[in-house]
């Protein structure tokens, strides 16, 4: 290796360890052109997720969502904005970058198993193609245990023929992990299945966040599978427009009205949606709230807004 790669290395190693957040989004702006047209698919978009979480984001068809996780995975590049993951600024990324970012940075499993799997090799080979491609020593020996900590180590020599959808999507998380990422991103990973494997796959992946220290993000519209997640982010339109926060009952009674007797309701867990403003500011608010105000969004549009009592208050415009 040379000098300056060495210390370019270094560098970069040095960022890794500073950094608080696995991953930071800040007015991240992605724009798909074409020679008659221009779609804005994320617009201004602020996301946090600090090591060592388990995220999961919703959002309609459409929203940016796919697209985010594009971007994280170092298959799409942004147009705008500061994408930093590691203390690492993907828009400052060669193409070298880029390539060693994926082999080395991040895991993805995708919902068609086709991208997944090697239909013609054992669950064992898939596993063991990419530490092949990287040159890796003892690969037999951790595709064993990755597939063993995944729960497949009954399944080793059978072909994509021979399984289910839910061994199928087993064998794609550990292939994913196969080159010891820091961050693992699944899209859609439960979209083939049926709810008893949801589950299941859902544990495999809080046991590889809890176990393996790796930060997790999980693109879903399965909204039930979303609600076993601590952190669920939703994206709309392209930003990041409210958080889902999990409570006891007892917790958002007590913060409402000052309640401090929890008594059997103490352990229902609420879930209790926030909206989030970003840096500067800006707040997105639901399509059906501001059809209720009857008020239509737009660049010219306005509203009356008041202040009272720590609380804002939206208004038609007279």
């Amino acid at each position: 290796m040379s000098k300056k790669k060495k210390q370019k290395l270094e560098h970069e190693q040095e960022l890794i360890a500073e950094s608080e957040y696995a991953i930071e989004c800040e007015n991240l702006v992605k724009i798909y052109k074409t020679d008659q047209i221009e779609v804005v698919a994320l617009q201004g978009l602020d996301l946090q997720i600090k090591k060592g979480e388990l995220v999961a984001i919703v959002g309609t068809s459409g929203s940016g969502k796919s697209t985010l996780l594009n971007m994280l995975g170092g298959l799409d590049k942004p147009s705008a904005g500061s994408l930093t993951v590691n203390g690492r600024n993907l828009l400052k990324f060669t193409e070298e970058d880029y390539m060693i970012y994926k082999r080395n940075t991040v895991g993805f499993v995708w919902q068609n198993n086709a991208r997944n799997l090697v239909p013609y090799l054992t669950a064992v080979q898939n596993v063991e193609l990419p530490m092949l491609l990287q040159g890796q020593k003892d690969r037999r020996q951790r595709a064993l245990e990755l597939l063993d900590a995944v729960g497949l180590s009954n399944r080793l020599n059978s072909r994509l023929d021979q399984m289910s959808g839910g061994e199928q999507q087993r064998v794609a998380i550990a292939i994913s992990l196969a080159n010891n990422p820091s961050i693992l991103l699944a899209d859609e990973p439960t979209g083939s299945v049926d709810t008893k494997t949801s589950d299941q796959l859902l544990q495999v992946f809080k046991d590889i966040n809890q176990k393996r220290g790796v930060t997790v993000v999980i693109v879903t519209h399965d909204l039930r599978l979303a609600k076993k997640i601590d952190r669920v982010i939703s994206i709309r339109d392209g930003r990041t427009s409210s958080e889902i926060i999990k409570k006891t009952h007892a917790e958002i009674m007590s913060e409402s009205k000052g309640w401090d007797e929890a008594g059997d309701e103490a352990e229902r867990e609420v879930s209790e949606e926030l909206v989030v403003l970003d840096r500067t500011g800006r707040l997105q608010i639901p399509k059906d709230y501001l059809e209720a105000l009857e008020i239509k969004g737009g660049s010219k549009v306005k509203a009356d807004l008041d202040l009272e009592n720590e609380r804002i208050y939206i208004h038609k415009a007279q």
